[in-house]
């Protein structure tokens, strides 16, 4: 193999390296993300449950019908 050829495959890895990492901390912050937002949901949900309201059936038509 040439030299220039081997520089150039390092410089490829170099760069899947980073674009990897990358990645990986983007993966890292969207379940994060999801871990809060499933935790305040099910906030939401025991409020909900607790508050005795009901949900009203979507399939009826409005009064004005």
């Amino acid at each position: 193999m040439s030299e220039q050829r081997i520089i150039d495959l390092e410089t490829k890895i170099s760069f899947q390296e980073q674009a990897i990492e990358e990645m990986q901390q983007s993966l890292r912050d969207q379940y994060a993300l999801i871990h809060q937002l499933e935790l305040k949901l099910k906030v939401f949900k025991e409020r909900f449950e607790a508050s005795g309201l009901e949900v009203a059936p979507t399939n009826e038509k409005p009064p004005h019908y």
